[in-house]
């Protein structure tokens, strides 16, 4: 189901499908960032997600939602794409090509249906993308499954660091004849009787 669109708005809230029950346990320490110079917009935006227990806060312009980020590092980030001063083509390929907010999840909103627009989004790096006149069901469905995704990657992350941390710790043994043997621990080669040496 669409909505309808007054002038300047994304649309007046319709009658939506019941949503499932909020289970997923990553939801409340997410933040999600909403980007776009229409208040109207954010307010409808904002309605649409408090029913998921997220941290929501907006940004009116591009280089808002850039301070922003700075100071509430998002999880996802809902960007308008034609907005004045810098637009969310712009401010998507920034966040981008930084290492320290490439990983941040970029929903873009927009009006543009065109296939040379979709194109630009996808080149600036953006991970999905809804149109106006938005739906409150198909956006959450998205918006969901993007902060699990960047839960995922946050957990991946912990663990590589976790088992880097452990096998920087752990000192090996070999033996000194037969190289294949190498164990965590001292002690003797089970096939020569040799004593183990320290691994380099």
């Amino acid at each position: 189901m669409r909505l309808a669109v007054p002038p300047g708005g994304l649309g007046e809230a319709a009658e939506q499908p019941a949503m499932p029950p909020n289970t997923e346990s990553f939801l409340p320490h997410s933040t999600i960032l909403i980007v776009d110079d229409n208040p109207q917009n954010v307010e409808l935006l904002q309605a649409f997600l408090e029913s998921l227990p997220v941290k929501l806060v907006t940004a009116h312009d591009g280089l808002e939602a850039l301070s922003m980020v700075e100071q509430y590092h998002p999880d996802l980030i809902l960007l308008d794409v034609m907005m004045p001063q810098m637009s969310g083509f712009q401010v998507c390929r920034k966040l981008k090509s930084d290492p320290k907010t490439r990983d941040i999840q970029v929903l873009m909103v927009t009006a543009l249906n065109e296939l040379g627009d979709i194109e630009q989004a996808t080149e600036c790096g953006t991970d999905d993308f809804v149109s106006k006149p938005v739906n409150k069901f198909e956006l959450l469905t998205r918006v969901k499954s993007l902060l699990r995704v960047r839960h995922l990657k946050n957990e991946l992350e912990r663990a590589l660091t976790y088992l880097n941390e452990i096998e920087e710790d752990v000192t090996f043994y070999v033996c000194p004849v037969h190289k294949e043997v190498v164990q965590d621990m001292p002690g003797t080669c089970p096939k020569c009787g040799m004593k183990l040496v320290q691994k380099d």
